[in-house]
């Protein structure tokens, strides 16, 4: 059956005060005028206000692109991109400048978010990303979620667009926790045919389905039409764009597409790639094409009367790729300089945070699966407790951000940030860097500050134990 559519800790105290660090979580942000994250005129330093307070449960709206630079932004600083509806949600809310993703690629992150723990604690969280269909990778049905825990104290739960946390018929936004779903299961796929590196890749539900319109206007107004349509109570929206990751096409870019298709279905199993397209032209529209489908989804909210009580996060699932912006940070996608995992992180809650706040907290992906669940008042699962933090306490109450350390793994390296140091490890050697002096992280620091060093190796080291271990 096929259905047819309509046009996603310095830490411990005792190293802080030998080495005079700052404190995780009290680091200045790296915030850079011309080239840089440039802050509003009007932005402000964040600050909580404990007498804010909704009228009930709050919805949650999750919005993620795809491989968007941490720079690529108006409001982070991009110089030919324009995003005005992204930056206006900035304005209205809180903009995070040191904000991660858990991995530095999509399925890990994704994984992440999900379950609110590290990636590898689950044997699919160790594929980089997942690329086919395997019985072994994937979230496990019965693993509690972000989508299940929210659906068992009453919330709707929908999720439109990019998955990539396993394939049918083992693994699916359905069998964990979303009522809801509407878009493809692969990593990628093309923009009008959406046809993926395993054929044909669009799902309402579990059933195929067929849509030849510009995959990023379709998953918007299916997401638009959900809010216009759940006012009776709270729900969960998790918007997974595909945009800006390959393919390179802007919207009615049909020509490319029809090309790329076809050499998909001649075997082709680099064209998706495309990696012999593309140009910063079209990355440019490809971003704006997000930012305008944003928006639409944002004023459906206001039209549903519900923005006020609605939670908006917008975020990406890991650096950015071929044609991004990021200065000042080095690095991309698929490596653990900050250019791979330093992400654009925008908090919109209207009553309860104020507008215009800039926060150089540093958090990750999996903060706001904890964030989440304490918001609408939802204990996680005993049996599988969150490596996330939640930020509640800071957001809302005015107490200091969280003191932990943010940790990432991949098969070819590690990390560890504690406030303003960064420890990088591979398989050369290691490195330490002052990210508050140095976000391009060109200074190695290891020798000077040995002690540094020694901590955050040995911190790394005890959370890598236990992680499942890497095969091969």
């Amino acid at each position: 059956m096929v259905v047819r559519v309509a046009a996603e800790r310095i830490g411990r105290r005792g190293v802080t005060a030998a080495l005079g660090t700052v404190a995780a979580g009290t680091v200045a942000g790296t915030v850079l005028g011309e080239g840089g994250a440039r802050a509003d005129a009007d932005e402000r330093p964040f600050r909580a206000d404990p007498r804010a307070a909704g009228t009930g449960r709050p919805n949650f709206l999750i919005i993620i692109g795809d491989d968007l630079g941490w720079a690529d932004l108006g409001c982070y600083g991009a110089p030919r991109i324009r995003t005005p509806n992204l930056d206006r949600l900035a304005r209205e809310g809180v903009r995070f400048t040191d904000a991660y993703s858990a991995a530095a690629v999509c399925s890990p992150t994704r994984f992440a978010l999900y379950t609110g723990r590290y990636p590898g604690r689950l044997r699919g969280g160790l594929e980089e990303p997942i690329a086919r269909p395997d019985e072994l990778h994937g979230i496990p049905p019965g693993h509690p979620t972000l989508a299940s825990l929210l659906r068992g104290a009453g919330y709707a739960t929908a999720m439109f667009g990019k998955w990539h946390c396993g394939f049918l018929p083992w693994y699916s936004p359905l069998k964990s926790g979303w009522d809801t779903f509407f878009g493809n299961l692969s990593g990628a796929v093309d923009y009008y045919s959406k046809i993926s590196s395993t054929g044909a890749d669009l799902y309402e539900g579990e059933v195929p389905a067929e849509s030849l319109e510009y995959y990023t206007d379709v998953i918007a107004d299916r997401a638009a039409g959900f809010v216009r349509d759940h006012r009776d109570r709270p729900w969960l929206l998790n918007l997974n764009f595909t945009a800006p990751h390959w393919p390179w096409e802007a919207p009615g870019d049909r020509a490319v597409s029809a090309e790329i298709t076809a050499r998909v279905k001649a075997g082709d199993g680099r064209a998706l790639r495309h990696a012999d397209g593309g140009s910063l032209a079209t990355y440019t529209k490809m971003v704006e094409a997000l930012d305008a489908a944003v928006g639409r989804v944002l004023r459906a909210l206001r039209d549903s009367g519900r923005e006020r009580d609605t939670f908006v996060l917008f975020t990406s699932d890991n650096g950015g790729e071929r044609w991004s912006y990021q200065w000042p940070l080095s690095g991309a996608k698929g490596g653990l300089n900050e250019g791979g995992i330093r992400v654009p992180n925008i908090l919109r809650w209207p009553a309860r945070i104020r507008s215009r706040q800039v926060s150089h907290v540093p958090v990750i992906t999996h903060d706001w699966t904890a964030t989440i669940l304490e918001a609408a008042g939802i204990r996680p699962a005993a049996s599988h407790p969150l490596d996330g933090h939640s930020l509640v306490p800071y957001l809302l109450k005015g107490a200091p951000p969280p003191e932990r350390d943010l940790f990432w793994r991949t098969r070819a390296e590690g990390a560890v940030r504690r406030g303003r140091w960064k420890y990088l490890r591979r398989q050369d050697g290691e490195t330490l860097h002052d990210l508050a002096a140095d976000p391009r992280e060109q200074a190695d620091l290891a020798a000077r500050h040995p002690d540094v060093l020694r901590a955050l190796r040995g911190r790394w080291q005890e959370i890598d134990r236990e992680l499942l271990p890497y095969e091969g």
